[in-house]
């Protein structure tokens, strides 16, 4: 069919698929038959970058910068002209990330100390309390493990963000009242470090029958009175009326 355009090429005009951040990269969209004019449109993931029309039979040019991972996706094109029906796609094409040599001489910071805490110091048997662990330096991300003496009582704890890793605690025996320490490291090579010591203080706890005990002198003490209100109004004039 005379001006039946066929399916377009998608190649990169620099001539390789492997780039680095923050390269410019150039695609050429061409269709080797078919009548002009052309509209070319460049799509990444089926969502369209870019269209542009072409008034002879030459490439549709569609210049990018790489400038995050996600700009390596896979890119296709579409042409069309007035006696194509829905367009021809090109093949996939896809490029790959390199690194730079320039971004392999980056400086990964060590933690620093890290500081244990909780908003709970005195806790009673069958509370729920919670610790933080926080290094305020360092690289991210951060992975922190909570113990408790010797051994660890959490899986780690790996922080994106500079933010303390919380984990919570149901105080269940007396042994739960033991020292707890955390510990903080990152990719800074043997570089880990531990907090400070950490223990709760058993809080007093009022006994069921101190209520009944204060009742019960009240109550005795009701007694008393009413007993000497009774002496004193009844059985004394009485005593001496009898007389």
């Amino acid at each position: 069919f005379p001006g039946m355009l066929s399916n377009p090429r998608l190649i990169p005009v620099q001539g390789t698929l492997n780039v680095v951040m923050n390269q410019n990269v150039t695609l050429s969209c061409l269709s080797d038959s078919g009548s002009p004019p052309v509209t070319y449109t460049l799509f990444k993931h089926n969502q369209k970058v870019s269209a542009l029309t072409k008034p002879d039979m030459t490439p549709g040019l569609f210049n990018l910068t790489i400038t995050s991972a996600s700009d390596v996706g896979e890119y296709k094109c579409k042409a069309e002209n007035n006696n194509s029906s829905g367009g021809k796609y090109s093949k996939s094409l896809n490029f790959t990330l390199q690194l730079h040599p320039s971004t392999l001489n980056f400086t990964t910071d060590p933690v620093s100390k890290p500081v244990l805490s909780s908003p709970t110091f005195q806790a009673r048997k069958g509370q729920n309390v919670t610790l933080s662990c926080f290094s305020e330096n360092g690289s991210l991300p951060i992975t922190y493990v909570f113990f408790k003496g010797r051994q660890n009582i959490s899986p780690p704890v790996k922080m994106q963000k500079r933010e303390a890793a919380v984990i919570f605690l149901f105080i269940n025996s007396s042994s739960d009242f033991g020292t707890y320490k955390c510990k903080a490291q990152n990719s800074f090579q043997n570089n880990t470090k531990y907090s400070n010591s950490f223990n709760f203080t058993l809080a007093e706890e009022r006994h069921s029958y101190q209520p009944l005990v204060i009742s019960f002198v009240l109550l005795l003490l009701l007694l008393v009175v009413g007993f000497a209100l009774a002496i004193r109004f009844f059985i004394i004039p009485s005593y001496k009326a009898s007389k």
